[in-house]
């Protein structure tokens, strides 16, 4: 039996697509993944993420937690402010990568992907060894995401708190949509101007918060998206997919996460493996590619290769870009043929798409 969230029901009613994502029965798509992703874009539409996972961290040791368990220095957050990072094996290994929120002092959350919910705490519960306690409350946690350029608009009517003064990767406690204590969080995974509204399903009323967002942004043409636009949207930014982009066989310098891994931090799980690779240098490096050929799409599990038609890495990533009108990806490639411009051949149906090294976003914003 599949997980489903609590707007399952909508979705039926909605007529999405429903397909197994890490064990959910999530909508991929409601009318057309193009017209999801475009409403983005352009405009704003509403995901159902309620799939993360979301852990509390509290204590009088809960920061050192955090700094050991984690590769960024979560020291530099205050109250309302959040930081993206990732947890590591001691061999450098991605375990996954993960938002961590200052709730308050000695009160944190870290959100987590949905397929590694059991993992991840079993790895953090195996590393507990502070003053602190660590409680799974993904179960009772809803999420919705809503992005795109008309998103504060729509939100702004459900709530006094002024969101046009919440910064990139800052956040707000307040009311919404009639309902107390509700986070409002200045992040999201498209690349567009939006927020990620995370709320307790026994504390309010998750179908009516829904139906309260539809209602608000019926004005900006608002529209339900599902997984298939979120994948488009974040592609064409570049952002790396936990399972395909990033795994327990990459480090987070070959998965060009080095900007949030911080050596000179202290200790922290997998610090002497990546300092290691960082003195040796590595061996493949994670590259974003396009193509102009408009029947190569790129695909995960592609061979990548030189001119010689010799393996040189994998894709990880691919898709149509439906802003670009062209075809994007990312891979692994030997580090020789990391560097931008670099020409480079996807194996796509016995025949090689030529491609380009392009470094991400695609998108620029």
């Amino acid at each position: 039996m599949l997980n489903r969230t609590p707007f399952y029901d909508i979705h039926e009613k909605l007529n999405a697509k429903l397909i197994d994502f890490g064990g959910w029965e999530m909508p991929v798509q409601y009318e057309s993944i193009k017209k999801e992703h475009n409403a983005v874009r352009n405009k704003v539409g509403m995901f159902d993420v309620s799939h993360m996972g979301e852990f509390f961290v509290f204590g009088p040791e809960a920061l050192d937690f955090i700094q050991y368990v984690t590769i960024n220095d979560a020291s530099k957050l205050k109250p309302g402010k959040a930081q993206y990072s990732a947890m590591c094996y001691n061999d450098g290994g991605i375990v996954d990568d993960l938002i961590v929120y200052m709730l308050d002092y000695n009160r944190y959350m870290l959100v987590v992907n949905a397929s590694n919910i059991e993992k991840d705490f079993d790895w953090l519960t195996n590393h507990k060894h502070y003053d602190m306690k660590l409680e799974d409350r993904s179960a009772a946690m809803c999420l919705l995401a809503v992005q795109g350029p008309d998103s504060e608009k729509v939100l702004q009517k459900l709530t006094d708190v002024n969101l046009s003064e919440i910064g990139f990767y800052n956040f707000e406690i307040g009311d919404f949509a009639g309902f107390e204590r509700v986070i409002l969080s200045a992040t999201g995974y498209t690349g567009e101007k939006g927020f990620e509204i995370y709320f307790d399903r026994e504390d309010s009323n998750p179908a009516k918060i829904w139906e309260s967002i539809m209602e608000a942004g019926e004005e900006f043409d608002i529209e339900p998206c599902g997984l298939g636009a979120r994948d488009t949207l974040r592609l064409e930014m570049g952002y790396a997919l936990y399972g395909n982009d990033i795994t327990k066989d990459t480090n987070p310098l070959e998965a060009r996460l080095g900007w949030l891994t911080k050596l000179d931090k202290g200790d922290f799980i997998g610090r002497e493996a990546i300092q290691k690779a960082k003195e040796e240098g590595v061996k493949k490096k994670l590259i974003g590619f396009s193509t102009e050929e408009d029947r190569s799409i790129p695909r995960a599990g592609y061979t990548i290769v030189d001119e010689n038609g010799e393996a040189i890495g994998e894709v990880t990533s691919g898709s149509r870009s439906i802003t670009l009108e062209k075809n994007i990806g990312m891979g692994y490639v030997d580090t020789e043929f990391a560097k931008e411009g670099t020409k480079i051949y996807i194996s796509i149906r016995n025949r090689q798409a030529e491609a380009v090294v392009e470094n991400p976003p695609f998108l620029k914003k």
